[in-house]
């Protein structure tokens, strides 16, 4: 059974207190200047996660003129995601979420036990902007992309 989010766009984006790969804390407040690209995925160093962590790596200068950070978040431990990051040397943070609180909070625990694969963009307010249920890996860092471009483009006027 999937945990369902409640989230809707519009919403506060509820708060992030979780280590890093590197042990360090990590706040959603640390972001507030930027836009956050916070994308849950199941597993560490799988087929699906991987693809999905090293796109995000590759399409980091599709992602940087749109002041977007992007942060990866599992229920693995702090020790998977200093290993992943390593061998597929990522180029941003990955929250560990042991205690699954992050991950339910943002109704994205799936079964009960893994994170499910899923995105939240949020704004430099920390409102909801964005919210991917259904991602494909492949594609999943140019559909960001694509998010960003739309949400920052100037409203046409009429």
């Amino acid at each position: 059974m999937f945990d369902e989010t409640k989230l809707q766009i519009g919403d506060p984006a509820p708060e992030l207190k979780l280590k890093d790969q590197s042990g360090n804390l990590v706040f959603l407040r640390d972001y507030a200047s930027k836009w956050v690209v916070l994308y849950f995925y199941p597993k560490d160093d799988t087929p699906g996660c991987t693809r999905e962590a090293c796109n995000f790596r590759d399409k980091s200068e599709r992602l940087a003129p749109f002041n977007a950070q992007v942060i990866g978040v599992s229920v693995d431990s702090r020790e998977s995601h200093e290993s992943f990051a390593r061998k597929f040397k990522l180029n941003f943070p990955l929250l560990a979420d042991p205690a699954k609180k992050v991950t339910k909070a943002y109704g994205a625990l799936a079964f009960y036990r893994l994170a499910r694969r899923m995105t939240f963009v949020i704004d430099p307010q920390g409102k909801i902007r964005r919210i991917f249920k259904n991602v494909n890996p492949k594609i999943h860092a140019e559909e960001i992309a694509q998010a960003l471009k739309e949400l920052q483009s100037p409203a046409p006027n009429g």
